[in-house]
């Protein structure tokens, strides 16, 4: 039983990390990029250090280094996607023409009228 659980585990934590692969392959800006690899190298390495836990769990090991390395990937990784965006954002690379305009450049759009019209 434990052996099918870490399967399972291990299989989607596994698919989401090929899904970031793909993502950072196949989407068109660096802001799609950052999102598709940010979520998904989260959820599977969370996965992949569940099933590590339930194994060595079983097993009678200390499971802790694999919960507080769940924990960590989970406060920072987020963090660090956002401010790497954040910083492509202030440096100007723009978005793909098949992504849709945030509120942020229109809102930056319509002060930099207003600057102009002063």
């Amino acid at each position: 039983m434990i052996e099918a659980i870490v399967c399972i585990a291990m299989a989607i934590g596994t698919f989401f990390v090929v899904l970031g692969a793909v993502g950072l392959i196949r989407l068109p800006d660096v802001y799609s990029r950052l999102h598709a690899t940010t979520k998904s190298s989260t959820l599977g390495l969370a996965g992949m250090l569940i099933a590590s836990a339930v194994l060595f769990g079983a097993q009678g090991y200390n499971v802790g280094p694999e919960l507080l390395t769940i924990l960590f990937v989970f406060l920072t990784n987020p963090v660090g996607g956002h401010m790497i965006a954040r910083s492509a954002y202030l440096i100007g690379i723009p978005l793909s023409e098949l992504s849709v305009m945030d509120a942020m450049q229109r809102a930056g759009e319509h002060a930099d009228q207003a600057h102009d019209q002063q």
